[in-house]
């Protein structure tokens, strides 16, 4: 037993036993457990900001904060393919940082509004959407390919347990210590993965380009339009972001509405989704190269989507943080599953370039699906109502790919 159990921890650790990706990932873990309580400190600020329309306000937030990923992706996915990532990665988060401490400043000072802070949000988008491509092309070649779907699945672990201990955190101070705190942490907590990024070594860096910027950006595109299965993949992807992350973005609104509770419940709720998340990525990272990657994520976006109605029926707490608990599982599953296939389909001397257009497809989705559903809310008065109408559409689209014998469930 303890045998299995061992052989069973290194099969879902195998990509930190390759050093940089090891560094990365811890230094990643550190910032992204600053940048969840960032959210949701960011969050609650926004409903105490707003009387009414707080819905509305949490999806243009959640929109502003995505806006850079459609204006700018495919931009910074071709620089990733001609310029050493590292610098494009260490760009993005000091941009990162020096907006959380501006958000630090703006609540100590007593200044701060709903528009600074969405302000904020597109600025810190704009450093992302640069430094995305260039981490998400770069994990490859710290790995290599066998070990890249386990690689992807260990992101998504230090991700979402950044998500399980953020919330806790944050809880924590703003009970204790308050706003300014949560942002503070989340600028120091950069530091951190930016120490990592300095400290990797014999890092691959892509030829110098002779082609120009719109011909390596047309070339990107091409290839997509011309592969079947990576067209299904970013609408996959898509979908997912944008029907699939309002179960995340109204729990604030959910929280104050349907139970009538404080802060205190919204961070138990992040916290079990969270929890859910890194159990789901925990499966994927078991699972590894499977042989049928597209079928096992149209299964689990039909669960998805029947866990997502599920939660907008429930009305008892403890119900509705087991089902979110699924619902998170069976999200950081489909997202895994998309970025995994995105990857090992693309040429590595395109990786760069596929990869920012399926973060365009998949980062772009969620700021629309909040904007829209936050729309949608405030039209039928209803958080609930929105989410069954998604949850429906998502189990409705993997059935269509199950039964249409597209390629993506062969692959």
């Amino acid at each position: 037993m303890r045998n299995r159990l061992t052989e069973a921890g290194a099969r879902i650790a195998v990509a930190l036993t390759h050093r940089n990706f090891r560094l990365l990932w811890l230094g990643a873990l550190t910032s992204s457990i600053g940048t969840w309580m960032q959210k949701v400190a960011q969050a609650w600020l926004i409903v105490t900001l707003t009387e009414s329309n707080s819905a509305f306000y949490l999806g243009l937030d959640s929109f502003a904060g995505e806006l850079p990923i459609l204006l700018f992706t495919l931009l910074g996915g071709v620089v990733a393919d001609r310029r050493d990532r590292r610098h494009l990665m260490l760009s993005s988060q000091t941009v990162q940082m020096i907006v959380a401490f501006i958000l630090a400043g703006l609540v100590a000072s007593g200044v701060i509004t709903v528009w600074m802070v969405i302000t904020l949000s597109f600025i810190s988008g704009c450093g992302q959407a640069f430094g995305g491509p260039a981490y998400q092309s770069l994990i490859p070649t710290l790995v290599g390919k066998d070990h890249l779907p386990n690689a992807v699945a260990l992101n998504s672990i230090q991700f979402n347990l950044a998500r399980v201990i953020g919330p806790v955190v944050a809880g924590v101070a703003l009970a204790s210590l308050g706003m300014v705190w949560c942002f503070g942490l989340n600028g120091i907590s950069f530091l951190f993965v930016i120490a990592a990024i300095l400290a990797l070594r014999d890092v691959h860096v892509p030829p110098t380009a002779t082609e120009s910027i719109v011909a390596q950006m047309k070339g990107g595109l091409r290839y997509v339009k011309n592969s079947r299965n990576l067209i299904a993949v970013m609408s996959i992807g898509f979908i997912v972001a944008f029907l699939g992350f309002p179960i995340l973005t109204f729990l604030p609104v959910i929280t104050r509405d349907v139970f009538q509770r404080d802060v205190d419940f919204y961070s138990r709720l992040m916290t079990f989704a969270g929890a859910g998340a890194v159990s789901g990525a925990l499966v994927v990272a078991y699972i590894g190269k499977h042989q049928h990657i597209g079928r096992v994520l149209l299964i689990c976006l039909a669960l998805f989507g029947t866990a997502t109605a599920l939660f907008s029926f429930s009305r008892t707490p403890w119900l509705s943080e087991i089902i979110l608990f699924i619902a998170g599982s069976l999200l950081v599953m489909c997202t895994s599953l998309t970025t995994s296939l995105a990857q090992l389909l693309a040429p590595a001397e395109l990786r760069g370039r596929v990869v920012s257009i399926y973060m365009l497809a998949f980062r772009g989705g969620s700021p629309l699906g909040g904007l829209a559903s936050g729309w949608l809310v405030t039209q039928v008065g209803s958080a609930p109502k929105v989410l069954l109408v998604n949850g429906i559409t998502l189990s409705i689209v993997a059935i269509f790919f199950l039964i249409r014998g597209h390629g993506l469930k062969d692959v």
